[in-house]
């Protein structure tokens, strides 16, 4: 098809001076260099049950071993106990003395990952696929998050009267830190730091990640 034509017939059919619509795309590489690990989020941002419901809305999408589809999400928002979980999660666990998250920058809502079966080898497979792509997801609507795996278990589902064991946390907000990443080869330290203010994180250069 020779270039331009669709522009052409779009302007025959709707007029030269019809607006529009760009659908920008965003590769899912800058998308992935966009979804870091926030610890600390802007307090003004609200996130709604509704777009928790949207970043949920990527896991009947997903691959999941053996088919089982065990894992149930608790959507968690200043209206529906945030403040019940911030106590019995644990940020930052290389950066302990900063205490994390810094007061007034806790994470805005949550995403209770349960499973119906047994934590087994196949049910974290598609743990963290979910976790991975619920980010990512988060990424492309202008948020930020963290996946939190230290958490006090029997409180959280007892806090949620949960029917499920909780695997992990996710974390949703709008990130309030810059954050970095760092190029290293494998024998380097692997512990990301922060250093004036910024976030870095040591990543495993490519040449070294390949056999």
């Amino acid at each position: 098809m020779a270039d331009g034509y669709l522009e052409s017939r779009y302007d025959e059919v709707f007029g030269k001076n019809a607006k529009k619509t760009v659908v920008k795309h965003v590769p899912i590489d800058k998308l992935m260099e966009r979804n870091r690990s926030y610890r600390g989020y802007h307090p003004e941002t609200v996130v709604s049950r509704a777009i928790l419901e949207k970043i949920v809305a990527v896991n009947p999408l997903l691959p999941s071993a053996c088919n089982q589809q065990v894992l149930r999400f608790k959507l968690v928002t200043k209206d529906s106990g945030a403040e019940l979980v911030l106590p019995n999660i644990k940020m930052g666990a290389a950066l302990p003395e900063l205490h994390l998250p810094f007061p007034g920058t806790a994470p805005e809502a949550y995403i209770i990952v349960c499973s119906t079966a047994p934590e087994t080898k196949l049910v974290d497979i598609d743990l963290g696929i979910s976790a991975q792509s619920m980010l990512l997801k988060a990424t492309e609507l202008g948020y930020n998050g963290l996946i939190i795996g230290a958490f006090h278990k029997e409180n959280i589902k007892a806090a949620f009267d949960l029917p499920y064991e909780p695997l992990l946390i996710v974390a949703i907000g709008r990130g309030a830190e810059v954050i970095r990443r760092v190029e290293i080869s494998s024998d380097e330290s692997h512990a990301y730091y922060r250093k004036d203010g910024v976030h870095y994180v040591p990543k495993v250069r490519l040449s070294d990640l390949i056999l």
